[in-house]
């Protein structure tokens, strides 16, 4: 084969393989630094090796095997001249003696890489930047990007949540049958921020980060094959259904289309029937929890092809439901809109009010801009360009900005 040829392959081996690579070293060496260290060695080892010797049968295992001698050798090397680092011998050691047969499966490794880096003793900031960085293989700059934080400090706390898991001693493990409920839920959490990152950014020009939301849903493909739970068959088909829509979410100007507006024809129809499949699945379970009650909701928008035809009376039945589980501000507030829709503006606008009568929802934009929506349609259009008003102040999405001040500008066109 070419050598050109062979670089490409290494280079489609490095984005379907590396993650995989990457777990099984963390569990053969025990460090993430040296881990990733590793399979960069092992893979400059294969575009020496590779171009003379053909790829290898199981391109993988000879990335896992050519890793970790390579750095059980630098341990050995660095063991010889610096007594001062018994940690050195002792993982060289370890890493000698451990025999491949043994080894658990690719997928464990990777189930225990996603647990490890959710664990709840980090800091929910640095689950989701090591999320990305490790499980993922975003770049820190990519990482950086998307959460509008400064490079540096992106960094700093994905080296501090990696010295928290070396110094606390977290172990590097799927946790035990009676612990998964518990741990499983930050994993959740974090998957569903980086998809709602990247289906609505919370700042900067563009409504939408599709580099984030396909990322999220790989990662929630990647659970549900490893752990098909049903809040994690939940949180898949509730992001499946939900960027189902993204082609009609924006015109393309880039304005933020509302979703009674939306062109459902281009809606994507696979993504619709694979969600709801796995919702039907997930509800199934006795166990089932907020996504996929959540999920349950996004299945009803996608069931019609008019907005009109929306079955509002079921939407605020799965809203009762998911109240009980998941009593929020957030979920008080979807429901008072669902039962505006379902029931009248009127109805809708006392149960918008008497939350920000309670002070919990003062900073929550899209509060302020149900409220405006709820008033324009009752045409009080003075408490509506001020509720606007209060949304645009803050919001700090720019296609956000603009439909907020598109709105405003038909209220003035109205008087």
């Amino acid at each position: 084969m070419p050598e050109a040829d062979v670089k490409r392959r290494i280079e489609a081996v490095y984005q379907s393989e590396s993650r995989a690579v990457l777990a099984t070293l963390i569990r053969l060496l025990g460090d993430f630094d040296r881990a990733e260290e590793a399979l960069h060695d092992a893979f400059r080892a294969a575009l020496e090796k590779w171009p003379e010797q053909g790829l290898p049968e199981n391109p993988r295992a000879w990335l896992v095997s050519a890793g970790r001698f390579r750095s059980i050798d630098q341990l050995r090397r660095q063991a010889r001249f610096d007594s001062f680092d018994p940690q050195a011998h002792d993982v060289a050691a370890e890493g000698a003696g451990a025999p491949d047969d043994d080894d658990p499966p690719v997928a464990d490794d990777r189930l225990r890489l996603i647990f490890t880096c959710c664990h709840p003793a980090l800091a929910p900031d640095a689950q989701i930047a090591l999320t990305l960085r490790e499980v993922c293989g975003l770049t820190t700059e990519q990482i950086a990007q998307a959460f509008l934080t400064p490079v540096p400090t992106l960094a700093q706390r994905i080296v501090r949540a990696k010295g928290k898991i070396r110094d606390a001693r977290i172990p590097y493990e799927v946790p035990a049958p009676a612990e998964v409920a518990e741990r499983l839920e930050s994993v959740l959490r974090v998957i569903y921020l980086v998809f709602n990152e990247g289906y609505t950014a919370s700042s900067g020009t563009e409504l939408m980060r599709l580099d984030l939301s396909s990322e999220a849903i790989r990662l929630g493909r990647l659970l549900v094959d490893l752990l098909p739970e049903s809040e994690a068959l939940g949180l898949l088909a509730l992001m499946l259904l939900q960027d189902s829509r993204r082609a009609a979410r924006a015109s393309p100007a880039g304005d933020l289309i509302v979703l009674e507006e939306q062109d459902r024809s281009l809606w994507n129809r696979a993504q619709i029937e694979e969600g709801s499949a796995l919702v039907e699945q997930a509800l199934s379970s006795r166990r089932f929890g907020p996504y996929s009650l959540q999920a349950a909701i996004a299945a009803v928008h996608c069931d019609t092809a008019r907005a009109a035809d929306t079955d509002w009376n079921e939407i605020v039945h799965l809203y009762d439901l998911l109240l009980r589980i998941e009593p929020t501000p957030i979920v008080e507030l979807n429901r008072a809109v669902a039962i505006a829709m379902r029931d009248g503006p009127e109805a809708g606008l006392a149960l918008v009010d008497g939350l920000l009568g309670r002070g919990e929802l003062s900073q929550y934009r899209l509060a302020y801009a149900a409220r405006a929506d709820l008033c324009r349609r009752l045409d009080r259009r003075a408490e509506a360009r001020e509720s606007y008003e209060r949304a645009l102040a803050l919001a700090q999405l720019e296609p956000e900005r603009q439909f907020l001040q598109r709105r405003l500008a038909e209220l003035a066109g109205r008087e």
